[in-house]
């Protein structure tokens, strides 16, 4: 917790959008994880008024246990990116982060543990700053039904593009960074959003088909019957 003087240098851990899309003027990129959180897509940012989309948040573990989630188990660990950022640009990339990550999102300090696979990495962990949407905050939704956030996330849309492609791209980042970055949540609501999206494909195939089919019934030259002759002809 607390705050650090703009002008050092600092650790960024970033386990959401930062994983692919990562902040300016980094010299360094770690892949690793933290302890004692859960990430869940219960912070309400990405979309427009009227379609509000979702996106991940970290949620104490301690506070998580307390509350009734669909996905019931969440592993120890919360995998992502840590950056470091030299003090010739800190105060500038600190402003960047409070510009794109200002929504409810508050700065924490959390101990940040490197892959094992990286051959120099520090010993000890690397003291991490961590933008967390805490309960508390007003874009904080709580627990969400996995099928219906699945169904919100397939429709929300803003400025910063499709909220599908944020979680798609989030799930991709995380199968890259390790063997044992997976997070179920993740990846089970990507499948849901999918099989949402080939649903709707397949719906809206088979109303365009039947419009087709009575476009073409109606256009028939002998579907409206003006004569006895006509008459005789569509009853053959």
């Amino acid at each position: 917790m607390g705050d650090k003087p703009a002008q050092e240098d600092f650790w960024l851990f970033g386990y959401g959008s930062l994983i692919w899309k990562p902040p300016p003027h980094f010299d360094q990129r770690l892949p690793g994880y933290i302890e004692g959180y859960v990430r869940r897509f219960w912070q309400d940012h990405r979309g427009t008024p009227e379609a509000p989309g979702r996106v991940a948040t970290l949620i104490d573990r301690a506070h998580w246990e307390t509350l009734d989630d669909h996905h019931a188990s969440a592993r120890e660990t919360v995998w992502g990116a840590a950056y470091h950022i030299p003090a010739s640009h800190a105060a500038e990339v600190r402003d960047y982060l409070d510009i794109r990550e200002i929504n409810g999102y508050s700065i924490q300090y959390t101990p940040f543990h490197p892959a094992a696979s990286i051959s120099d990495a520090p010993a000890k962990p690397i003291d991490c700053l961590v933008y967390i949407g805490p309960p508390e905050n007003p874009q904080f939704l709580g627990p969400q039904d996995p099928q219906k956030l699945a169904e919100h996330i397939v429709v929300s849309r803003g400025p910063s593009g499709e909220n599908k492609e944020y979680l798609y791209m989030l799930e991709t980042a995380l199968v890259e960074l390790s063997p044992e970055s997976e997070d179920h949540h993740i990846s089970d609501l990507a499948r849901r959003c999918r099989e949402v999206e080939a649903k709707s494909k397949e719906t809206a195939h088979k109303e365009a088909k039947a419009a087709e089919n009575e476009a073409q019934i109606d256009g028939h030259p002998l579907h409206k019957v003006g004569s006895t002759e006509e008459q005789e002809e569509v009853e053959k």
